[in-house]
């Protein structure tokens, strides 16, 4: 890493993983809470949040999981992609 300064990729992955934690949080809290109504206000903004930011990954640096792919790819890439932590800007 080039002193402080973050890549977009890797500022892209750490916003990923940040959203990511409170959408597993959330499903947490939501099993053993199901009728909260602000809490699955919050899950929904977060996973809703969450799917567009891994999107927005996808289409610049190639997908974070299958579930993150095209559904309809004219040639398979997934095994042909270098992984999150393999990439260096």
């Amino acid at each position: 890493m080039r002193g402080c300064r973050k890549s977009e990729r890797e500022r892209m992955l750490e916003n990923i993983g940040m959203v990511d934690f409170v959408v597993v949080e959330m499903t947490e809290y939501l099993d053993t809470h199901p009728d909260d109504r602000n809490a699955l206000e919050y899950f929904n903004h977060y996973n809703r949040l969450n799917n567009k930011m891994k999107a927005e990954y996808a289409a610049k640096f190639g997908p974070l999981t299958l579930a993150d792919s095209e559904p309809y790819q004219k040639e398979w890439r997934w095994g042909m992609e270098k992984l999150p932590w393999e990439v260096r800007d």
